[in-house]
C-alpha cells in the first residue's frame, strides 16, 4: 500500500472523483498566539495566499483554507490527538529543503530518505517546525501545493469506513477495501494504514501504535487520544451544500453534533461533530471550491 501511495504522490496528482453529494475538504483550523505572524510564515514558505474569510485574515491553499484563532498562551502541540501533521509536496525535495533553509525555516526532522518505506527510490521527507509548534511535512510529490493531512487512529480501517460512509470520501488504494496488514518500518508500526482522497487532499491514517513507539515519551502510560480541541491543530472542516439535509442524514446514522447549529459566513450555518478518535470536525455550509 505504501508503495502505491508513493507512486500516486509522484506520478498521479490528478484527483479521484467523489460522489456528487459528497462533502468537500474545507479547512484546517489552528490555534495561534500570533495569527498575523503565522499567516506571514505560511504564505512566505509555501504555495498559498493570504485571503479574508468570515471577517478575518486566513490562508487559501488552492482549494482549502487555513483558519486561525488567537489564543493567549501557546497551545499544546504534543502528538497525542488524532491529528499528527499536514503537509505540502515538493517535486525536488533536496532543492526545496535548501530553499527553506535559505528562508530561515527551522526543521524538527531534517531531510530524510524513506525510500525503504515508500518502496520508491528517491522518496524524501522533512518536518518543518511551524508557528506555534504545528508540525508541517514536506515530502516528495509531483506537485508543490498543500497535499495531505496525516491522522492517527486506534483502528485505521474503521476510521476510513466512517469517513467513507458519512462524507463520501473514497479510499485511494486496495480497490476500496480496508487493509488489515500489520507492517513495521525502522521498528515502528506503520500498518494497518489507510489513504483517502477528499478533493485534492490526501487523508492518510496510521495506527496509534506508531505513536506509542516513535513518540514514546508522550505516550508513556497514555491509554487513548486527547480531543483535538484547544490544541495547535484544533479541528478540521468539511463543507456541504445543504447543512440541514446533511445533518439530518448524519443524525439518522447515529452521528450526534457536539453543539447547536451556529451562524457562518454570509448567513450560512455550521456545526461541530466528533469524528473517530476524538477528532473535532466542523461541518460548514459552503459551495465547493472551483477546480
Amino acid at each position: 500500500m505504501i508503495e502505491r501511495l508513493a507512486k500516486f504522490l509522484l506520478l498521479a496528482p490528478a484527483l479521484l472523483a467523489q460522489a456528487p453529494n459528497a462533502a468537500h475538504f474545507h479547512h484546517i483550523h489552528l490555534n495561534s498566539v500570533n495569527p498575523a505572524a503565522a499567516i506571514a510564515f505560511y504564505t512566505s514558505r509555501f504555495d498559498c495566499q493570504k485571503r479574508p474569510l468570515a471577517g478575518a485574515d486566513a490562508v487559501w491553499a488552492q482549494k482549502s483554507w487555513f483558519l486561525f484563532h488567537r489564543v493567549d498562551a501557546a497551545p499544546p502541540s504534543a502528538i497525542v490527538s488524532a491529528i499528527w501533521h499536514f503537509g505540502w509536496g515538493a517535486e525536488d525535495m533536496k532543492e526545496e529543503y535548501d530553499r527553506q533553509l535559505d528562508l530561515g525555516t527551522k526543521f524538527d526532522t531534517p531531510i530524510t530518505d524513506i525510500s525503504g518505506l515508500a518502496h520508491y527510490t528517491g522518496f524524501y521527507f522533512a518536518y518543518v517546525a511551524g508557528p506555534d509548534r504545528a508540525l508541517i511535512e514536506l515530502n516528495t510529490a509531483a506537485y508543490h501545493r498543500f497535499g495531505h493531512l496525516h491522522l492517527l487512529s486506534a483502528d485505521p480501517a474503521a476510521a476510513a469506513d466512517w469517513y467513507a460512509k458519512h462524507f463520501g470520501v473514497r479510499r485511494m488504494l486496495q480497490g476500496g477495501a480496508p487493509s488489515h496488514r500489520v507492517r513495521f518500518y525502522r521498528g515502528a508500526q506503520v500498518g494497518p494504514s489507510e489513504s483517502l482522497m477528499m478533493d485534492n487532499v490526501n487523508i492518510i491514517i496510521f495506527p496509534v501504535e506508531y505513536a506509542r513507539t516513535a513518540l514514546a515519551k508522550d505516550w508513556d502510560g497514555r491509554e487513548g487520544f486527547e480531543s483535538t480541541r484547544g490544541r495547535v491543530v484544533d479541528h478540521i472542516g468539511f463543507s456541504v451544500a445543504n447543512l440541514q439535509a446533511a445533518l439530518d442524514t448524519l443524525r439518522k446514522d447515529g452521528v450526534k453534533p457536539l453543539g447547536p447549529v451556529a451562524a457562518w459566513e454570509g448567513g450560512a450555518k455550521r456545526v461541530f461533530l466528533e469524528g473517530p478518535d476524538r477528532i473535532a470536525i466542523e461541518l460548514v455550509e459552503a459551495p465547493p471550491a472551483p477546480e
